[in-house]
């Protein structure tokens, strides 16, 4: 399987295993996957589990720095990885819009882009 969350490609609704890249096409009732179920957006619904969520924990858990990128740390289980790094760790927030962080954060009130450019 290829990374989770692609909007340019679309999956089964039964094996998501089974990815097709759409581009920027619209997904229509009736499209179907390879196996004949109707084909879905390749990404993670709000109630659908994470894959990977307990790998990206671990990852987490041994940096030695954590930058966040473009997100309102306000969707769980991913808003939670940041409480899986080590205390005292530098953790720098990129993001444009005021975000909400439990943990002290360096926040950098900027696009990805530029934010990035200020961070290096």
């Amino acid at each position: 399987m290829g990374k989770d969350g692609e909007l340019t490609k679309a999956c089964s609704c039964n094996n998501k295993n089974l990815v097709s890249d759409i581009g920027y096409n619209d997904i229509h009732f009736g499209d179907k996957a390879e196996d004949g179920a109707q084909l879905r957006p390749f990404i993670v619904w709000f109630g659908e589990a994470v894959p990977l969520i307990e790998k990206a924990a671990e990852i987490v858990a041994r940096a030695d720095i954590l930058v966040i990128v473009g997100t309102s740390l306000q969707v769980y289980p991913a808003a939670g990885l940041v409480d899986y790094a080590k205390p005292g760790i530098p953790v720098y927030l990129i993001d444009p819009n005021e975000v909400q962080s439990r943990r002290n954060v360096i926040y950098i009130k900027e696009k990805a882009s530029t934010g990035l450019e200020k961070l290096f």
